[in-house]
Protein backbone atom coordinates (compact mmCIF):
# COMPACT_ATOMS: atom_id res chain seq x y z
CA UNK A 1 0.00 0.00 0.00
CA UNK A 2 1.55 3.63 -1.17
CA UNK A 3 -0.74 6.77 -0.30
CA UNK A 4 0.49 10.49 0.00
CA UNK A 5 -0.95 11.84 2.70
CA UNK A 6 -1.03 15.14 4.83
CA UNK A 7 -0.14 16.43 8.46
CA UNK A 8 -1.37 19.74 9.86
CA UNK A 9 -0.72 21.60 12.70
CA UNK A 10 -3.02 23.86 14.57
CA UNK A 11 -2.27 25.50 18.11
CA UNK A 12 -3.54 22.05 19.78
CA UNK A 13 -1.01 19.84 18.02
CA UNK A 14 -0.29 17.90 14.68
CA UNK A 15 -2.90 15.62 13.61
CA UNK A 16 -2.93 13.25 10.36
CA UNK A 17 -5.64 14.30 7.86
CA UNK A 18 -7.80 11.58 6.50
CA UNK A 19 -11.20 12.51 5.22
CA UNK A 20 -12.47 9.08 5.13
CA UNK A 21 -11.85 8.85 8.84
CA UNK A 22 -15.44 8.84 10.60
CA UNK A 23 -14.24 8.94 14.33
CA UNK A 24 -13.43 12.71 16.62
CA UNK A 25 -10.23 14.36 15.28
CA UNK A 26 -8.32 14.21 18.66
CA UNK A 27 -7.93 10.21 17.86
CA UNK A 28 -5.89 12.01 14.77
CA UNK A 29 -3.74 13.48 16.88
CA UNK A 30 0.06 12.97 16.81
CA UNK A 31 1.26 12.44 20.24
CA UNK A 32 4.45 10.65 22.11
CA UNK A 33 7.28 11.54 19.59
CA UNK A 34 5.16 11.68 16.61
CA UNK A 35 4.64 15.75 17.42
CA UNK A 36 8.18 16.19 17.50
CA UNK A 37 9.13 13.91 14.84
CA UNK A 38 6.86 16.11 12.43
CA UNK A 39 7.67 19.46 13.88
CA UNK A 40 12.09 17.90 12.26
CA UNK A 41 10.29 16.87 8.99
CA UNK A 42 7.91 20.26 8.47
CA UNK A 43 11.18 22.81 8.05
CA UNK A 44 8.92 25.34 10.23
CA UNK A 45 5.60 24.76 8.37
CA UNK A 46 2.09 24.08 9.37
CA UNK A 47 1.92 21.38 7.38
CA UNK A 48 3.58 18.37 6.35
CA UNK A 49 2.21 16.14 2.73
CA UNK A 50 4.17 12.90 2.61
CA UNK A 51 4.39 9.76 0.86
CA UNK A 52 3.92 6.57 3.02
CA UNK A 53 4.31 2.47 1.96
CA UNK A 54 4.55 -0.70 3.67
CA UNK A 55 6.95 -1.55 0.95
CA UNK A 56 10.28 0.28 0.27
CA UNK A 57 10.18 2.95 -2.45
CA UNK A 58 12.53 5.14 -3.99
CA UNK A 59 14.41 7.71 -1.57
CA UNK A 60 12.30 6.58 1.60
CA UNK A 61 13.16 6.61 4.84
CA UNK A 62 12.03 4.25 7.30
CA UNK A 63 10.11 3.90 10.23
CA UNK A 64 11.15 0.70 12.09
CA UNK A 65 8.87 -0.96 14.27
CA UNK A 66 9.65 -1.56 17.99
CA UNK A 67 6.39 -3.31 19.99
CA UNK A 68 2.73 -2.99 20.55
CA UNK A 69 2.07 -0.84 23.26
CA UNK A 70 -0.09 2.00 25.47
CA UNK A 71 1.30 5.56 25.67
CA UNK A 72 2.91 5.99 29.48
CA UNK A 73 0.62 7.83 31.41
CA UNK A 74 -1.93 8.74 29.21
CA UNK A 75 -4.72 7.44 27.91
CA UNK A 76 -4.72 7.15 23.85
CA UNK A 77 -5.89 4.19 23.22
CA UNK A 78 -3.74 1.08 21.70
CA UNK A 79 -0.95 1.47 19.50
CA UNK A 80 2.40 0.73 18.40
CA UNK A 81 5.96 1.97 18.88
CA UNK A 82 8.39 2.83 15.88
CA UNK A 83 11.86 4.33 15.74
CA UNK A 84 13.02 6.81 13.40
CA UNK A 85 16.97 5.55 13.40
CA UNK A 86 18.02 7.62 11.01
CA UNK A 87 16.96 10.23 8.82
CA UNK A 88 18.78 12.89 6.01
CA UNK A 89 21.67 10.46 6.29
CA UNK A 90 22.10 11.59 10.14
CA UNK A 91 21.67 9.32 13.26
CA UNK A 92 18.09 10.13 15.07
CA UNK A 93 17.10 7.09 16.93
CA UNK A 94 14.04 9.11 17.89
CA UNK A 95 11.39 6.74 19.10
CA UNK A 96 7.78 7.72 18.50
CA UNK A 97 4.09 6.19 19.59
CA UNK A 98 1.62 5.61 16.85
CA UNK A 99 -2.32 4.77 17.31
CA UNK A 100 -4.46 2.43 15.99
CA UNK A 101 -5.05 5.08 12.74
CA UNK A 102 -1.89 3.39 11.65
CA UNK A 103 -3.93 -0.10 11.59
CA UNK A 104 -6.85 1.89 9.78
CA UNK A 105 -4.10 3.52 6.83
CA UNK A 106 -2.38 0.20 6.58
CA UNK A 107 -4.60 -2.35 7.77
CA UNK A 108 -2.06 -3.50 10.77
CA UNK A 109 0.88 -2.10 12.18
CA UNK A 110 3.58 -2.90 9.42
CA UNK A 111 7.62 -4.08 10.33
CA UNK A 112 8.87 -1.01 8.68
CA UNK A 113 6.84 2.25 7.43
CA UNK A 114 8.84 3.68 4.43
CA UNK A 115 8.05 7.95 4.00
CA UNK A 116 9.23 10.51 1.83
CA UNK A 117 8.51 14.38 2.37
Amino acid sequence: MRRRIQFEKDRYGWYVVLPEWTGPRDELEMVAGADNWLDILCQGEWDVWMTISDEPFDGADKLEFINLGLVEGFEYGRGAWYVAREYMGLDFNLKMWLCDVTKFVFGDYPPAIYYKV
